[in-house]
């Protein structure tokens, strides 16, 4: 999917926003971190971090990628948490969920040959925190340059935008030219390794490539998104000083952690946040700053709350999720101040907010790196909000996924229904489904629909919207889709069977590739990328020459779609039909008429 949310809270330690390369501790010249206690003080705060579950693994083999590593790691039943690569060199540090699996890593790995490379394994330390690592450095290096100033002095509100919409002063026409381009790139990169991981397409590939500007099949005209600004339904803002020095501000941070950035600035002028969003976040605000809690510090360690979540629907419902780290305060406190959040909210000055469900979430005891650990609690209102799609009706729990952006997800399903070629004899498998949003509005159209999903409360709220829009041929079971999705595929005997997968930004778990690949029964398969980079090692796999690994005929990229859910950033949907090598599809429009992108 291309909601960022998907994958929900990342680590509790200060280094989970990082994504750029570090060096290895052992190679870091400023000794004086690792002996500076305040360096590493997170560590010991009792939230979830993989940091503390870390190790670093050398000698690796030269040009070493990150989904080679995560394979191999995955080929001795390793699940990492994180893991981070560093350009040429031949090490990588990679952390883990728990000591169990560290450990396990550790035994498994040291001593291993790859690829003619003896491996070897030790532990690592963790990061230090950016924010204090940032301040040691203006102590040391004394006032920040002219430069940083002038930076400083553009207007909080375009520093934000260009935070969290970096295209909102590009026109909508260049942006939507900009995104078709990227996934021209993914194709054209998609047919050069289909040619190098399967041979026996060279010929189709040499036509494609020819007919299609370099890529492995047409990719038809981006699909806008039917309204560009005021379109995200659910925002998580972070609760802390405000970059203006106000005091419990509710908004986007400025910068990331990693640039030692704490300060926030409200949504008020961002263009992607709808305005009933706003004026939750404003109302919170207005009441957060009644209480005598202090926002928390991810500096000290210390205050309460910490972030706000707002969910919006079109019908005028609205969910707000306040997390609060409840430090050592006594049960007794604790319901005072959810006693007073629910009469603000339902009789005093924030009833004409317009939330209709709140819910407090305890987050300081947050052990875990899985956000549906965390329980919320209902302080006021209804348990869940509603919201409508092309016709349907549709129930939304805290934790469950549903697009951000409603308008352009009505666009993406309604383009997946057609591309499904489906009849009254088809049976849909519908993995990683959320609430099942895409089977839902399919099921009327077939003879079964199969939804696979993770999330327990998602797969709750899909069975109630099941009954909700009268359906009763479809079922929702919960699970991995690597541990679910085989089982069902051997147990499904169905004349057309198609597979539907939107899985979050990794993609799809090896084990799944696998089990379609066997499935020869299954012909048609529509794969939803919300991150089609990261989604690459899964269509190579789907399309590679069979081998001792990989069972079962291969499948083919057929038709390309891009549909805009993120308007004023670079993020992007790819819709991509892939069909089984030897199966003749449903004669359609010619695809060769199409105006091709970028030629």
């Amino acid at each position: 999917m291309a909601d960022i949310s998907r994958c929900a809270l990342p680590d509790a330690s200060p280094a989970a926003e990082e994504k750029s390369a570090e060096l290895p501790q052992d190679c870091n010249t400023e000794e004086s971190e690792s002996s500076d206690p305040s360096m590493y003080r997170y560590i010991k705060n009792d939230l979830f971090t993989s940091e503390i579950f870390k190790v670093e693994i050398r000698n690796l083999p030269k040009f070493t990628g990150f989904n080679d590593l995560k394979k191999f790691l995955a080929k001795q039943n390793l699940n990492p948490h994180k893991i981070k690569l560093f350009g040429k060199q031949t090490f990588a540090f990679v952390t883990f969920k728990n000591e169990e699996e560290r450990d396990k890593a550790m035994k498994l790995v040291h001593g291993m040959q790859w690829k003619g490379q003896v491996l070897t394994v030790k532990l690592a330390k963790p990061k230090a925190d950016p924010i204090m690592r940032k301040r040691k450095q203006e102590e040391s290096e004394g006032p920040p340059s002219k430069r940083m100033e002038e930076e400083d002095e553009e207007p909080h509100s375009v520093q934000i935008a260009n935070a969290v919409t970096p295209l909102w002063n590009v026109p909508y026409d260049e942006q939507l030219r900009r995104k078709e381009q990227e996934v021209v790139a993914v194709l054209q990169r998609l047919a050069k390794e289909i040619g190098n991981t399967n041979k026996a397409m060279l010929p189709w590939l040499f036509a494609q490539k020819g007919k299609y500007n370099k890529m492995c099949c047409p990719l038809e005209e981006i699909r806008p998104s039917p309204t560009q600004t005021g379109y995200r339904n659910k925002c998580e803002f972070l609760i802390s000083v405000g970059a203006d020095g106000e005091d419990k501000t509710i908004g986007f941070r400025l910068g990331k952690y990693k640039g030692g950035s704490c300060a926030v600035v409200g949504p008020a002028e961002t263009s992607h946040v709808s305005a009933e969003a706003k004026r939750v976040v404003s109302a919170f605000q207005k009441f957060i700053r009644t209480t005598t809690y202090s926002v928390y510090s991810p500096e000290t360690y210390e205050g309460h709350w910490k972030q706000l979540t707002v969910r919006t629907t079109r019908i005028g419902q609205a969910m707000a999720i306040v997390f609060f780290n409840p430090q050592k305060l006594d049960e007794e406190e604790l319901d005072a101040l959810k006693t007073s959040m629910k009469q603000y909210f339902t009789e005093g000055e924030g009833k004409d907010s317009g939330i209709t469900s709140l819910y407090f979430v305890r987050e300081g005891q947050r052990t875990s790196p899985n956000p549906e650990d965390l329980p919320c609690e209902l302080v006021g209102g209804e348990s869940c909000i509603y919201e409508e799609l092309l016709g349907l009706k549709f129930r939304i729990s805290p934790h469950s996924f549903f697009q951000v952006n409603t308008g352009a997800a009505e666009v993406l399903y309604s383009a997946v229904g057609e591309w499904a070629q489906l009849d009254e004899n088809s049976t849909v498998l519908d993995v990683c489904c959320g609430t099942g949003t895409i089977g839902i509005s399919l099921a009327k159209r077939v003879k079964k629909v199969i939804g696979i999903e993770l999330c327990q409360e998602a797969v709750e709220d899909a069975k109630v919207n099941a009954k909700l829009n009268e359906l009763s041929n479809i079922e929702f079971h919960c699970g991995k889709a690597e541990d679910v999705f085989p089982n069902i595929l051997s147990g499904t005997v169905a004349s057309n069977l198609i597979a539907i997968v939107d899985p979050p930004r990794a993609g799809l778990h090896s084990k799944v590739i696998l089990a379609i690949r066997r499935a020869e029964n299954l012909k048609r398969l529509v794969y939803v990328a919300c991150n089609a980079k990261a989604a690459m090692n899964n269509f190579i796999d789907l399309c590679r020459a069979p081998s001792n690994r990989v069972h079962g005929a291969p499948f083919r990229p057929v038709r390309a779609l891009a549909v805009d859910l993120f308007p004023q950033t670079m993020h992007v949907e790819l819709v991509l039909l892939l069909e089984r090598v030897g199966y003749e599809s449903q004669p359609s429009e010619d695809s060769g008429s199409q105006q091709q992108p970028g030629s």
